[in-house]
């Protein structure tokens, strides 16, 4: 994981009141009195007596003292905390999977009439056509890279098209097949990245004015991956600044659906780009809906994997214990061949995992144990209502039963917001100490500025005990979970979202339909552990049922 140059250590988040006094002793030069720790006092619920003070005021200056040490200390980009999150519940075992299929790909598909309609074919359709030789690679790579440049005035999703290095991939695998050297069904297939992944030789620019010229010689793990499958990075695409909402440091990202509305974030571009047909997948990052949300509001198709499935390596972190990388596509079935090729351990990624993976396309669906939010869904007042409840009959149609199952009660929810706010103050601290967070061009209430600058009066007591009852969360999840295989929920103002990103399950969205306004509706499917073939199955029956992942916004096929 990056992390800026001199990051101050994770020994702040143990450290007694180290946020009580810091802002204003933002230097060795300044010195802080006993009347500012009383004040102090107050952010954090405390009262301690003149005699306490009077003894704690000179521990305090000898901890301020190890925090300026601290600063002087360079640390490289990959280091990351020695506390690392484990998802996994007292006593449990991850489902057996069996692997991944080798992916089916049909003979008989044709170029389409009209070749704009190549921009909404799915990777199955795309590698007939590339294997069968009835396009080449470099023909399908110039093919979207067009459509990047002329839509991409109109949605803003698009930071840098990385052309030089498409062309030369795309070459790259129009030589190989001709030499009969066919790498999978990703081979010669365009793609795009969130911006937040390290590309050699391109500018990574996390959103955000101060890294606006940014460049990292090296490349994500997942990037890697992908070039390795034979896939032609064309886009390096926007995400929110620093990871947050769809307002970047150009412009807004706008909904293809609907140009008066922003793209939802922070994986704002992948959503809006995979959408409007100018790439056929790309690859977002999720820390509290940044995939589901995008993919919700873009009418597609998002998988959030389980926490350390994917390495993060290259990536931009804002959490270290809640980031997660997945793919963005317009069916389930992309998305699960996509994510055939990025998951796995990664040894530049401590944090990853090697536990049995796989897809089974032709498992019968009907194995599997559900669960729904009922209350959830029949309180839900979007304008997404009457899809949902058509969705939730379409299961039941389908020959599921739907057992009816509520969230974990007698939780903090509401405290939990302190450990991604903490972690991503540290790995920002120097940006924020040495005031570049002023640059970024949100500056409200709720802009990420905003929220660097308030994680450092967040005491390291409460972002422990925060952790220990996200503790508690894992094990009431666990009570639920071991009973069913996949839990269903609405995806407006999802709940289960949040709470799964807290306790780190899988899940994925899935288009329902369109609402009044003509705006893309969705589902939210959740499975266990280490089980993303369960939903990537449901999901993937439920959308040969329907014909909601084959939509697409109008004005994007001329």
């Amino acid at each position: 994981m990056y992390q800026p140059t001199k990051r101050i250590s994770l020994f702040l988040f143990f450290s007694l009141l180290t946020s009580l006094f810091i802002t204003s002793c933002s230097s060795s030069k300044n010195k802080f009195s006993k009347k500012d720790v009383k004040r102090s006092q107050k952010l954090i619920g405390l009262n301690f007596d003149k005699q306490y003070i009077d003894t704690l005021y000179p521990y305090l200056q000898r901890n301020k003292k190890g925090f300026d040490s601290l600063r002087k200390y360079t640390l490289d980009y990959d280091v990351v905390p020695a506390v690392r999150f484990d998802p996994l519940p007292m006593n449990f075992t991850p489902k057996p999977q069996n692997g991944f299929p080798e992916w089916e790909i049909p003979d008989n598909v044709a170029l389409p009439s009209k070749k704009a309609d190549l921009a909404f074919y799915s990777i199955p359709q795309l590698a007939s056509l590339i294997k069968n030789k009835k396009i080449s690679s470099i023909e399908l790579t110039e093919f979207f890279i067009g459509r990047l440049k002329k839509y991409n005035p109109i949605l803003e999703c698009t930071i840098t098209i990385t052309e030089e290095m498409a062309i030369e991939q795309a070459k790259k695998m129009d030589t190989e097949l001709a030499a009969g050297n066919y790498r999978g069904i990703l081979h010669g297939i365009p793609y795009g990245v969130k911006d937040l992944m390290a590309v050699e030789g391109y500018k990574t620019t996390w959103g955000a004015e101060p890294y606006r010229n940014q460049q990292i010689e090296k490349t994500a793990s997942v990037v890697q991956k992908l070039q390795d499958a034979g896939g032609v990075l064309v886009a390096k695409l926007v995400s929110g600044s620093l990871a947050r909402g769809d307002v970047w440091f150009d412009g807004k990202t706008k909904n293809p659906w609907d140009t008066t509305q922003g793209a939802s974030g922070s994986s704002a571009g992948s959503g809006s780009a995979t959408s409007a047909g100018l790439v056929p997948y790309a690859l977002g990052t999720e820390t509290l809906g940044s995939i589901l949300s995008p993919s919700t509001r873009n009418g597609i198709t998002g998988l959030r994997p389980t926490y350390g499935r994917v390495s993060r390596h290259g990536v931009m972190s804002l959490s270290w214990s809640m980031d997660k990388v997945g793919p963005m596509a317009r069916s389930a079935e992309d998305c699960a061949i996509v994510y055939s090729v990025i998951t796995g351990k990664d040894p530049k990624d401590g944090m990853t995992t090697n536990y049995p993976d796989g897809f089974d396309p032709n498992k019968d669906y009907k194995s599997l144990r559900i669960g729904y939010l009922k209350k959830d869904i029949e309180k839900d007042s979007s304008d997404s209502k009457a899809n949902l409840d058509k969705a939730i009959e379409t299961f039941k149609e389908m020959g599921l039963t739907l057992n009816e199952v509520e969230l974990p009660k007698d939780v903090p929810y509401n405290s939990f917001d302190v450990i991604l706010r903490a972690e991503a103050g540290a790995f920002f601290d120097d940006m924020v100490r040495a005031e570049e967070v002023d640059k970024m061009v949100e500056q409200t209430q709720r802009s990420r500025a905003n929220s660097l600058r308030q994680a450092r009066f967040i005491p390291a007591v409460e972002y422990i005990q925060a952790n220990r009852q996200r503790q508690v969360l894992i094990e009431k999840m666990q009570t639920i979970m071991k009973d069913y295989d996949v839990l269903i929920s609405p995806s407006s103002g999802n709940r289960l979202s949040i709470t799964t990103n807290l306790t780190g399950h899988p899940a994925i969205s899935i288009p329902t339909g369109l609402d009044e306004k003509k705006h893309p509706t969705s589902i939210t499917l959740v499975s266990n552990l280490y089980d993303e073939a369960s939903i990537l199955l449901l999901a993937k029956a439920f959308q040969d049922q329907t014909e909601f992942d084959e939509m697409h916004p109008e004005g994007y096929t001329d």
